[in-house]
């Protein structure tokens, strides 16, 4: 197996929404922004797989030093390999992918934030400066769109935060901010013990409403000579959006349950975004 088959197959695995925007895309740009997506699998997985914290600290290590390797051209990773290419062709900046490991080595010591303003430095070096690194993949004319890339990474991951809720909190996790559960009247224990309120659900209202404000901002940042490079990232958008209507639908019962999308339905929003852009944003 080569670095882009294995890439490939972590990608593919992951079920992600992401994964199905990347089928539109010509084989060079796939490749890269696969290679980038597999990064970032690799390092949440350390998160989510390493028990011991010395451990996880080691393995992030490693892969901050395999970076380091990858931009002096001799990654030993399939996946640093298969990053290289992507790196020298699209001009992937090394900082940002420091900043992604950074957001991972946040996980391992924090578990709750305060307000909007600490999530937000996670949610930027966890997805905002992903978004960037895509965006330079798809191409762009206007610098701006940076802008937009980062503020839709920013949204995708608060989609991402919502839907966890009940997942990240069999795991100890809370990333919905404590000054908005007091806000809301929702007891930590009432997240970590799955019990659905009332309150609750007009706290999980409040967090969609701050999502779709996201999307509303990236989509207007959007320069219009941009629009047709960045289809992929509108793709996503188009089934994230999607998801949070589901959630919407369902009552925001993401404590008991992980709400998603079907493969199929998730194929179907990601095609039709890319025959109809206009319908999107």
């Amino acid at each position: 197996m080569d670095a882009n088959q294995y890439c490939q197959e972590k990608a593919a695995r992951s079920g992600s929404s992401f994964y199905y925007s990347f089928l539109f895309l010509p084989p060079p740009k796939r490749q890269a922004i696969t290679a980038l997506y597999a990064f970032c699998r690799e390092v949440d997985d350390v998160v989510d797989e390493c028990r011991e914290v010395q451990v996880a600290e080691a393995k992030l290590a490693w892969w901050r030093q395999e970076i380091s390797d990858t931009f002096r051209q001799a990654p030993q990773h399939p996946v640093g390999q298969a990053l290289q290419p992507a790196i020298r062709d699209f001009g992937l900046a090394r900082e940002c992918f420091d900043e992604i490991i950074d957001g991972m080595e946040m996980d391992l010591h924090q578990n709750r934030y305060a307000d909007f303003n600490a999530l937000r430095l996670y949610c930027h070096r966890a997805a905002g400066v992903v978004g960037e690194l895509a965006a330079s993949i798809f191409g762009y004319q206007q610098h701006r769109t940076l802008k937009y890339a980062h503020q839709l990474g920013l949204a995708f991951q608060l989609t991402n935060i919502i839907r966890d809720v009940g997942e990240d909190a069999r795991r100890g996790r809370i990333y919905l901010p404590l000054d908005e559960l007091r806000r809301f009247d929702v007891a930590e224990a009432d997240i970590l013990g799955a019990h659905h309120t009332e309150n609750f659900t007009r706290l999980m209202a409040f967090q969609i409403d701050r999502a779709l404000s996201h999307y509303r901002q990236a989509f207007a940042a959007l320069p219009p000579e941009d629009r047709a490079a960045q289809r992929p990232g509108l793709m996503m958008a188009a089934i994230y959006r999607a998801l949070l209507e589901e959630i919407q639908r369902d009552g925001c019962r993401v404590l008991e349950q992980r709400i998603a999308l079907t493969p199929l339905r998730k194929l179907w929003i990601a095609w039709k975004s890319a025959l109809w852009p206009s319908t999107v944003g």
